[in-house]
């Protein structure tokens, strides 16, 4: 692999889009083909995961992994955004009557699976379009609840009508819907004002650089940079040799052999045979493979 294949962690700022983020890393890196994860808000800042060369064709393993925000709510007030950048479609004073122990009560019934309408202002498909261009027409998008997984959440601050959190969730939860529907189970509605995801799986915000130093971190040795199997430290691996190399980088199979786990799993990572399988050689990432009937079948292969 060369390096101009790998994973970069970014810090996204706020204001900016997260395709304004990956244009940026293009210009920076000279690379024709960067895609990244998972978007952000505009309004939103924090860790953006951008799929750089070939490795933009392995951003499907990353969608199942959970993600951590820090986010701050302001109760009493609705927008049709659910954030502040939407129009008030709503308000309520009632909030100055709330103690903290009935708020941290409500925040801690969301925990586990539930279901969760997304906010109007999403990019979930409603009768073949994206909602947020319905919405944005004046027209109310018809959208189905969808099971979430809230995996923590805590408020970490209380300083009416702002209300500051933390939570864990599994992909396809909407934060901002999440500060909405505890608003309403509150009573007086809420909307959120600042949002910033802290981890994607096993990466952290703590290793992420600006958009601007990315071919810094790619040049130097830096966390912020994952080539070959460091872009997937969950997924499990198999190491071969150079007759095995040579078999898989022509699409041929090889025997399961030792097929190991990694010390660093994302949450709900098992071992069963569905799970992929990193092919690794000395020299980085040749194929991801799936494991079926004792061998280990390549799926997308990389070729050196």
């Amino acid at each position: 692999m060369t390096t101009e294949a790998g994973l970069l962690l970014v810090d996204k700022p706020a204001g900016a889009t997260s395709h304004d983020v990956v244009l940026r890393i293009r210009r920076k890196l000279g690379v024709r083909r960067i895609g990244h994860t998972g978007t952000l808000d505009p309004f939103a800042t924090g860790l953006l995961l951008s799929l750089v060369g070939s490795f933009t064709r392995l951003a499907d393993l990353y969608h199942g992994l959970p993600k951590s925000y820090d986010a701050t709510m302001a109760l009493g007030r609705e927008t049709d955004t659910d954030d502040l950048t939407g129009k008030t479609v709503s308000e309520d004073a009632a909030w100055r009557e709330l103690g903290a122990e009935a708020i941290r009560v409500a925040f801690a019934a969301r925990e586990g699976v539930g279901r969760q309408v997304p906010s109007a202002y999403s990019a979930r498909r409603a009768g073949g379009e994206r909602a947020y261009a319905l919405a944005r027409r004046g027209e109310r998008p018809e959208l189905e609840a969808r099971e979430v997984t809230i995996h923590e959440i805590a408020v970490t601050d209380i300083d009416l009508p702002r209300v500051c959190f933390r939570a864990s969730v599994s992909t396809g939860t909407y934060v901002r819907a999440l500060a909405r529907d505890i608003g309403r189970d509150l009573g007086p509605g809420a909307h959120l004002t600042a949002l910033r995801r802290t981890t994607i799986g096993p990466f952290g915000v703590g290793e992420a650089i600006s958009p601007g130093a990315a071919a810094e971190a790619v040049v130097a040795v830096s966390p912020a940079w994952r080539p070959g199997a460091a872009a997937l430290p969950w997924v499990r691996r198999r190491e071969l040799n150079d007759r095995e190399q040579d078999e898989v980088r022509h699409g041929r199979s090889v025997e399961r052999g030792d097929v190991r786990s990694p010390p660093e799993r994302a949450r709900g990572a098992g071992g069963s045979p569905g799970e992929p399988v990193a092919l690794c050689a000395p020299d980085g990432l040749v194929a991801i493979a799936e494991e079926r009937d004792g061998r280990l079948h390549p799926k997308k292969v990389f070729v050196a």
